[in-house]
């Protein structure tokens, strides 16, 4: 009887473990990505969810990367010149492998996405495919060679384990003193329009969960190609008519192309800051043009909004920002946030719909089935194809210019202003 007894009784427990893993939704690969991202997002504690929203820069986390346990943080970046030594495919691998080896000891094991600026090439690394910038392969007016660049390039960065870059740059630059025209494909929205679109295709292919692909993020939304005077964060000072006929199709199109992430843009738009303006992130962005992906804001554009960095935090979540880049000042935006939630100045459905973006996105790439480097990409790095595939980028951008007399340059009592 005894031996019957502790039979029902071990059964009773397999059925038990059986049904709780069975009850988790979110990690069935065959479920629907919604009803995987509703059930993690019922599993996660504020702690949780903030830590979601939040991206450090990687070296603030490299030497203590025990932070990404214990802040449960979704997200790191590397800034412009930010790399592992040596300045590797394998280092870059290594690296990113140890920090989701972090977020894999999280109760609920939610991998982190890392971001880069792989905005002409993988430019942060060493020996990888370098691409003319946008406002070259806008001068080549063929969409189908940016598609084959960006693909190229999604590939180079997936082989050092990254999967998410804050690229195309879909700026409409307007006025030639802007000092970064370059990041723009023209002066014109159709460029934009066409450009963005192919830029996006070739990141993302048509599912993020390709082995190949990377997120995309569309930026700097919106308007900074068009400031008064060409000031860099300045103020674009233009009706809503002209902000829509403008500045805005790039992003239709991006949008359209199913781009994942958009990030807002430091600049103004009529003396309102775009990362705490609700109209443009919220109203426009994510309800008239129905973008599903996350909005991320600008290496540490929260610390600039006017006020103090608890009313800042509050206006920019609330106005939609989704995922905060906070490179050096996490702990603070973690604390301030979640004192906002508990005090009811930021609502917790502001917070679950962020939070529930950024999963979504997570699911789409295939980052819980498959978290980790494949580094069967690395030999594809700097390849003779790849470079190929740069030289004629590089032909077809050259452009031909009349002569009005300038040319040839006397060598006497000439003063040439660069």
């Amino acid at each position: 009887m005894k031996k019957l007894f502790r039979s029902i009784k071990n059964i009773f427990f397999v059925c038990l473990l059986s049904q709780n893993s069975f009850a988790q939704i979110y990690l069935d690969s065959t479920a629907s990505i919604d009803a995987r991202v509703n059930d993690l997002l019922s599993r996660m504690t504020l702690q949780e969810k903030v830590g979601q929203m939040t991206q450090p820069e990687r070296f603030d986390v490299i030497d203590n990367r025990v932070l990404i346990k214990d802040l449960r943080l979704g997200s790191i970046l590397s800034g412009g010149g930010s790399v592992p030594t040596p300045n590797t495919p394998k280092a870059w691998a290594d690296m990113y492998d140890s920090f989701q080896s972090y977020a894999m000891q999280t109760p609920l094991k939610i991998p982190i996405i890392y971001g880069i600026d792989a905005v002409h090439g993988h430019n942060n690394l060493l020996n990888a495919t370098i691409f003319p910038h946008n406002i070259g392969m806008g001068c080549t007016r063929d969409p189908q060679l940016v598609s084959e660049c960006t693909r190229i390039t999604a590939l180079e960065v997936a082989a050092t384990g990254l999967n998410w870059t804050f690229s195309p740059c879909i700026a409409v630059p307007r006025n030639e003193r802007w000092g970064r025209t370059y990041e723009g494909f023209g002066e014109t929205p159709g460029l934009a329009d066409t450009f963005a679109r192919a830029a996006v295709i070739g990141f993302q292919s048509d599912s993020l969960g390709r082995k190949n692909t990377i997120a995309a993020c569309a930026k700097h939304y919106i308007g900074d190609g068009g400031t008064t005077d060409g000031i860099n964060t300045g103020n674009t000072e233009i009706s809503e008519e002209e902000l829509r006929a403008i500045h805005l199709p790039g992003y239709i199109s991006a949008v359209n192309a199913g781009v994942a992430t958009v990030m807002a843009s430091f600049s103004s738009w009529n003396d309102s800051v775009c990362t705490e303006d609700h109209f443009l992130l919220t109203d426009l962005l994510k309800n008239e043009m129905n973008f599903k992906g996350f909005i991320v804001s600008d290496w540490e554009a929260i610390n600039d909004l006017g006020s103090t960095y608890i009313n800042n935090i509050k206006h920019a979540i609330n106005a939609g920002i989704d995922m905060a880049m906070v490179p050096s000042t996490y702990n603070a935006f973690i604390t301030n946030l979640t004192s906002l939630v508990n005090s009811g100045d930021i609502d917790t459905a502001r917070i679950n719909d962020a939070v529930k973006r950024i999963l979504r996105v997570k699911f789409q790439m295939g980052l819980f089935e498959h978290p980790y480097t494949d580094r069967s990409l690395m030999d594809s790095v700097g390849c003779y194809t790849h470079r190929q595939k740069a030289r004629q980028a590089v032909r077809e951008s050259l452009v031909l210019l009349k002569n009005n007399g300038v040319l040839p340059i006397s060598k006497t009592g000439t003063r040439v202003l660069v």
